[in-house]
């Protein structure tokens, strides 16, 4: 089913989340509305909103607090990807180019601190110290994860424990976030403030098994950036550690070497190892195994129609192409 299809009972409180964008990235500095619109407007699915929203609804209702709460996550996953595309040195996103393309590395860097400060600013106005607790907690976390991957960068002998350390710093928590927020802004018990947080900790791990699954065999138009991206920035991800350990000495030897100077040229060896060893398929698996832990604690929240929904939207991020 079309991600528009399952989420089309939000698509009003969606419209609000993105009324509350527009109004709260308006600046007096033009290039700060220039980027902050590039960026926005550029196409993203709107994930983690979304799944506020969703968790929002299941456990009460989803009101105006939330519409608020949906505009700073997304904030902060804007952020970092400016800051994440300076990085990386990347040049598209989406398909179309980055804003470090265009407007270069320092106005990119300083415009997602300026979106920083912004979802701060909102944070105070939404005037909840938990609220303010998981967020201030969260930002601090996804930068942890990105010194820790920055750390691992060119690193062939990262292992599976390491790398889910990163994703559930890097990726995952801002997921977490999504749910616990959701609980504290419905007054829920902390039982289920906890069932919350869980549920996005899982969606947030299969979104990025699903994103390094598509690094190695997905269309660069359909997931709108080049394959093979991570190993040019010499990043360990798990279709390449499984590859590693399950291929022979001689192939073994190519993936690292690769990935110690970041050498583009052997993707297609790589990938033809990775399709040998079966790696996409493992990484498939873990990512079910994801989607089997959400439905279990879905089993046992309210049996309503946002349930329904985000039992949809997980399998949908289990198996999307995109």
């Amino acid at each position: 089913m079309p991600l528009e299809d399952i989420i089309s009972p939000i698509h009003t409180d969606l419209q609000c989340v993105n009324s509350v964008i527009k109004k709260s990235l308006s600046s007096d500095i033009p290039i700060i509305n220039q980027i902050s619109n590039h960026i926005i407007s550029g196409g993203g699915k709107r994930m983690r909103p979304i799944l506020h929203l969703l968790m929002s609804g299941m456990g009460g209702e989803i009101t105006e607090v939330n519409h608020k709460i949906a505009a700073i996550i997304e904030f902060i996953h804007t952020a970092t990807l400016l800051h994440d595309d300076v990085v990386d040195q990347s040049e598209r996103r989406r398909n179309i180019k980055t804003a470090n393309a265009i407007f270069g590395n320092s106005a990119s860097v300083l415009v997602g601190d300026f979106i920083y400060s912004r979802s701060f600013q909102m944070m105070v106005g939404v005037n909840n110290i938990q609220i303010m607790k998981v967020l201030s907690d969260t930002t601090n976390a996804i930068s942890e994860g990105e010194v820790l991957q920055l750390l691992n960068i060119h690193n062939p002998d990262i292992n599976e424990n390491q790398y889910f350390k990163v994703i559930q710093f890097k990726t995952a928590k801002l997921f977490e976030a999504c749910g616990s927020l959701a609980g504290i802004a419905n007054t829920n018990s902390p039982e289920m403030i906890n069932a919350y947080s869980k549920l996005g900790l899982h969606f947030g791990i299969i979104f990025q098994l699903i994103d390094d699954i598509l690094d190695y065999s997905g269309n660069s138009n359909q997931i709108g950036k080049n394959i093979g991206d991570d190993l040019n920035d010499g990043k360990v991800t798990l279709p390449l550690i499984y590859a590693m350990k399950d291929s022979t000495k001689q192939q073994c030897k190519i993936i690292k070497e690769a990935i110690k100077i970041g050498d583009i040229s052997r993707l297609p060896d790589i990938i033809e190892i990775v399709e040998e060893t079966k790696s996409i398929s493992k990484v498939q698996i873990k990512s079910e195994e994801q989607f089997e832990n959400i439905k279990k604690i879905l089993d046992k929240m309210p049996n309503n129609d946002f349930n329904k929904i985000i039992l949809d939207l997980a399998k949908y991020s289990v198996y999307r192409q995109n």
